[in-house]
């Protein structure tokens, strides 16, 4: 329509309007209202010959109501107030006004501070360079550390796998997750702002911004390592507390919570998978100019709400009070069921660990927390701010009235890192002991351990006494005590390793001399049985009458004890029975059997051939 040359007024109609006259900050000048409508009267039917309609924001009514030419003479004289027309204009609340500087692609799906196509400057909106500088060091000094710590808690796993077993293995798990996040963020201290950052573009008047959704692949990358196993370590924490009250209260042993890990290992990665799913498909990706690395809540509200803030808050609930009940009922077996010296202390020092342990993860876990929450409540105060110093730099409208200013302080900053990190330090305060010391220089001397034994920790949960069995003793009963296969008394409501890999050397089927099996022992019952019977057989044949005292013993073990091996959580008790009637049962039943040898693995019908072959049952 410019280049028609329509009307005379247009060109001077469209400079007012889109370029007006500006001799004082604040003050607008409007063209009148008159050449607005010459120039629409004279356009109009040009216009609609191309289809063009007349736009709705050039509507004549907005303008004021003169006839002067543009600019008028008020208009270029400084210093005057401005008219109570053109104040009303000016002074009212446009909101946020994305900047040219600060647009990018529409197709991108950016978005910050309510405006879409937008992002917010990169390296950081709050920061200086030289305050970034520092925090990028400080951040890089922290991850090498934690780095160190987990990944000493994970080479001590592997050099003896057997030595952590549940209900402490969740800890390396913890560990190998604190391990992955400490690398991400070293890498992002190598990488600077590489990653984190849109590069800039000169020719398109963009200025380098922060990077938003998965169109970066290497920002997408570290924000999936990064969430991942954050979320992870954070449900391995919750799973070593459900270990330790599944050992403390119902006096689960090892084997039977290992049982459970194919469940553990299931919820602890697939929860985690789902929540970083999700938060692709959601496209909540946001770069982190100050360290480097990509993660989600820092620009939006609402992802650190649901995404950060839930999941922690739910796992610190359920952790701590499945970690108290479990403290409590190991207090009650230490002050209420009297132990050895040796037990005592041994069950103080697990307490002790596990107390300080759940301590150094809580306290960063903690103040992570109040530092999100924190920065949720004064990211509007704190943005509203810079657009207020920043509005007359990027020349968009600066803020109504504004009733508060505050700007974030960069301790703040460093605790949230430093936090970040810390958490996964205490892991290597569960592997820290002589022991440790002791493997790592048989390691690197080349000299390995066959039988590393059984940890401390897990042996103190096998040995303490079952409460209720100590309540309903009588007075002058010994105390039944948990046993992990070398007492000759207790009541032991799950085996331990140490029996399960004796009984698989030793026990087989006894058969009997037609070719049938008599009975198959219960892997879960302990050596000292086996002692006991072999021993009852022993004294039998002492007194001539080996293979007759042979099936005697067996009926009587057949129809007596062996129903009770024959359950899963098979109990000393029934064996302590074995070895007290066996020699009289022996006795009683020698003219009741026929004369038949049985044989450990070995079918024989002559007592005195079993004899010469030192054969025993």
């Amino acid at each position: 329509m410019v280049n028609l040359v329509c009307s005379a007024d247009l060109r001077m109609f469209l400079c007012a309007l889109y370029a007006p006259v500006c001799t004082e900050y604040g003050r607008l000048s409007m063209p009148c209202r008159s050449i607005c409508q010459r120039a629409k009267d004279e356009c109009h039917k040009l216009m609609e010959i191309f289809g063009v309609a007349w736009p709705d924001d050039m509507e004549c009514n907005r303008f004021p109501d003169c006839d002067e030419p543009y600019p008028r003479a008020e208009d270029l004289l400084t210093g005057s107030e401005p008219t109570d027309q053109v104040s009303m204009t000016v002074q009212r609340d446009y909101g946020f006004w994305c900047p040219r500087e600060l647009k990018v692609d529409p197709d991108l799906g950016y978005t910050f501070m309510g405006r879409k196509d937008c992002s917010a400057p990169c390296p950081s909106m709050f920061f200086s360079q030289q305050e970034l500088t520092f925090m990028r060091y400080f951040i890089g000094v922290v991850s090498v550390a934690c780095l160190s710590a987990t990944l000493f808690t994970f080479l001590t796993f592997l050099i003896d796998v057997t030595r952590f077993r549940y209900p402490e293995r969740p800890i390396i798990f913890y560990a190998v997750c604190y391990v992955m996040v400490s690398l991400v963020f070293f890498l992002g201290f190598l990488l600077e702002d590489r990653v984190a950052c849109n590069a800039v573009s000169p020719a398109q008047f963009r200025a380098s911004t922060i990077t938003q959704g998965s169109h970066n692949k290497a920002c997408t990358l570290f924000f999936m390592v990064l969430y991942f196993f954050t979320m992870a370590g954070s449900v391995w924490w919750v799973i070593l507390t459900i270990t330790w009250f599944l050992a403390a209260v119902p006096k689960w042993g090892s084997e039977a919570i290992e049982k459970k890990a194919l469940l553990f290992h299931a919820v602890a990665w697939g929860l985690p998978g789902a929540l970083t799913v999700s938060l692709l498909a959601l496209n909540k990706i946001e770069g982190d100019g100050i360290s480097g690395v990509c993660f989600i809540g820092l620009y939006d509200i609402d992802a650190l709400r649901w995404f950060v803030l839930a999941p922690f808050c739910f796992n610190v609930a359920v952790g701590v009070s499945l970690l108290l009940v479990g403290i409590v009922a190991l207090n009650r077996v230490r002050m209420e069921i009297p132990l050895e010296k040796e037990n005592q202390a041994k069950l103080v020092k697990f307490m002790i660990r596990m107390g300080v342990f759940s301590v150094l993860y809580l306290a960063p876990l903690f103040t992570v927390i109040g530092c999100y929450i924190y920065e949720h409540t004064y990211r509007s105060i704190w943005e509203t701010t810079w657009m207020e110093e920043n509005c007359r730099r990027y020349h968009i409208p600066c803020p109504y009235k504004v009733e508060q200013t505050s700007k974030p302080a960069m301790v703040l900053f460093l605790i949230k890192y430093l936090m970040m990190l810390v958490v996964g330090i205490p892991s290597v305060f569960w592997v820290g002991s002589k022991k440790t010391c002791f493997e790592w220089a048989s390691f690197l001397h080349g000299r390995r351990r066959k039988d590393s034994g059984v940890n401390e920790s897990r042996q103190v949960l096998q040995e303490q006494p079952d409460f209720a069995q100590s309540l309903l003793r009588e007075p002058n009963t010994p105390i039944i005590r948990k046993s992990r296969g070398t007492s000759t008394q207790g009541t032991s409501t799950h085996a331990s390793s140490t029996h399960l890999a004796a009984l698989d050397d030793l026990d087989e089927p006894i058969r009997t001399h037609h070719g049938h099996p008599a009975s198959t022992r219960s892997k879960p019952s302990s050596l000292h049985s086996k002692a006991s019977y072999q021993g009852s057989l022993r004294r039998t044949r002492d007194d001539g009458s080996d293979s007759l005292a042979y099936r005697g013993t067996l009926d009587r073990n057949l129809h007596g004890s062996m129903p009770r091996l024959d359950h899963p959580l098979s109990t000393h008790s029934s064996l302590h029975k074995i070895d007290s009637h066996s020699k009289h049962s022996s006795q009683r039943d020698i003219s009741e059997a026929s004369p038949t040898l049985i044989t450990h693995g070995t079918i024989g019908s002559d007592g005195r051939a079993a004899e010469k072959d030192g054969t025993s049952a």
